[in-house]
């Protein structure tokens, strides 16, 4: 079975960048000082540890997770196909 990966790409964005956002948000409603989530802005343009930049890190991580969940789809499918080879 093959995975379809733009469909799965679009699950693991949406899933990254979610994570992103709900985690910069409940980090600063906790009133968290934000350290090792603040450093992913080493890893995003833009991000910053703030309510504004957590959509910046949401567009980042969707984008991030998509491009790995193309990947995971595609090498899946590969190996799959390499593997599971059909008998003539």
């Amino acid at each position: 079975m093959e995975l379809r990966k733009r469909s799965f790409g679009l699950a693991v964005g949406v899933v990254f960048g979610l994570a992103m956002l709900v985690g910069t948000w409940l980090l600063l409603l906790r009133g968290a000082p934000g350290g090792v989530i603040s450093s992913a802005s080493g890893l995003f343009y833009g991000y910053t540890y703030s309510f504004g930049g957590s959509f910046i890190g949401f567009i980042w991580g969707f984008i991030y997770g998509f491009v790995g969940g193309v990947l995971v789809a595609w090498f899946n499918d590969f190996f799959a196909k390499m593997i599971y080879k059909k008998k003539a």
